[in-house]
Formats: C-alpha cells, sequence, structure tokens
C-alpha cells in the first residue's frame, strides 16, 4: 500500500466545493481533475476524478453519475487544527454559511476553542485552537 487518502463522493458539485475549499484554507490546491466527456457515463464535463490538497493533505473526489439516497455524515470529519483565534474564527464562519452548526465555537475543555459544523456541501468540519 503505497499511501491512503480521503475520498469525496458529490453529486453535481465537486469542483464547487475544492474552489470554495482551497480559497478559504492557505496552502491549498486543486492538482488534477479529469472531466466526463460527451460519451461518458457522467454529465459531460462534471468531476470524473479530481485531487486537491489542503494544508497538504491530500483528497480524492468525483461527481457521482450515480444518484445515491445517501450523502456525507458528521460521523467522519475533517479535523483541522488552527495555529490562531482569527484563522478558526474565519474558518467557522466562512465553512458554516449555508450549513449548519453542530457545536458553536466555544470552551469544552478539551481546548482553547472548538466548533464542528456541516458545510453547505454536506461535508463535517472540525476546528481546533488547541490549548
Amino acid at each position: 500500500m503505497s499511501k491512503v487518502t480521503p475520498f469525496l463522493m458529490f453529486q453535481g458539485n465537486a469542483e464547487e466545493a475544492m474552489n470554495y475549499y482551497t480559497s478559504l484554507i492557505e496552502d491549498s490546491e486543486i492538482t488534477s481533475i479529469i472531466r466526463y466527456g460527451a460519451n461518458g457515463p457522467g454529465e459531460e464535463g462534471s468531476v470524473m476524478q479530481a485531487t486537491f490538497s489542503l494544508k497538504g493533505q491530500e483528497f480524492m473526489c468525483i461527481d457521482s453519475n450515480v444518484k445515491h439516497e445517501f450523502t456525507f455524515t458528521p460521523s467522519f470529519s475533517i479535523f483541522m487544527t488552527c495555529d490562531s483565534e482569527e484563522e478558526i474564527d474565519s474558518l467557522y464562519e466562512n465553512l458554516s454559511k449555508g450549513g449548519e452548526a453542530l457545536m458553536p465555537l466555544g470552551d469544552y475543555s478539551f481546548s482553547k476553542k472548538f466548533g464542528w459544523i456541516v458545510d453547505k456541501f454536506g461535508v463535517s468540519w472540525q476546528f481546533n485552537l488547541p490549548l
């Protein structure tokens, strides 16, 4: 096994999500996008497979060409250890827009500041500012 990579399956908005995440998180980038063509099983131009990195952590994603009843679950989340109050406040505020707060930013005794949200794409994020 060469590596383990988190994989996110979207239903039509993978590129929008990657652009959003990489615009908010420093040292992040989209590294590759392969799109469905005119004769592919997915919608032409949608993401057949893509990779992006957030602070050096690589992710893969797709736009599923098969419609599913399921989506993301908060039981699997992206955990971000932040370096400052400004960073945690900004990420929490921006990524929660159009989403839902599961745990508002606050002192939960296990960190200086912590918050947990589900973003507008259904992806779950935990933000931690260590003690």
